[in-house]
């Protein structure tokens, strides 16, 4: 009885992966108008990246310094901040 419930699991299997390769018909070629609007929207992802990079960085910046002057009001030797490889430097 386990035999049968493999082969069919594993017939299953072959016939999912079987019709999700199969080869479909290509898309149509874009239109002037549809090449425009994706490259509008290729921009718009590429400045909101950039913005949301631009915070995250302000963000790390904010918090290391709010650290450092923590640990200076507490009267706690802290060592001064290393960048990384790959940071820019100030």
């Amino acid at each position: 009885m386990k035999t049968i419930r493999a082969l069919c699991a594993a017939g299953l299997v072959v016939a999912t992966f079987g019709f999700a390769v199969a080869k479909l018909p290509a898309p149509p070629p874009m239109t002037d108008e549809q090449k425009a609007a994706a490259e509008a929207a290729k921009a718009k992802a590429a400045a909101a990246a950039e913005v949301t990079k631009q915070q995250l960085t302000a963000s790390e910046d904010r918090t290391a310094a709010r650290y450092f002057q923590e640990m200076k009001a507490k009267g706690k030797q802290v060592p001064a901040p290393q960048m990384g490889p790959g940071a820019p430097a100030k």
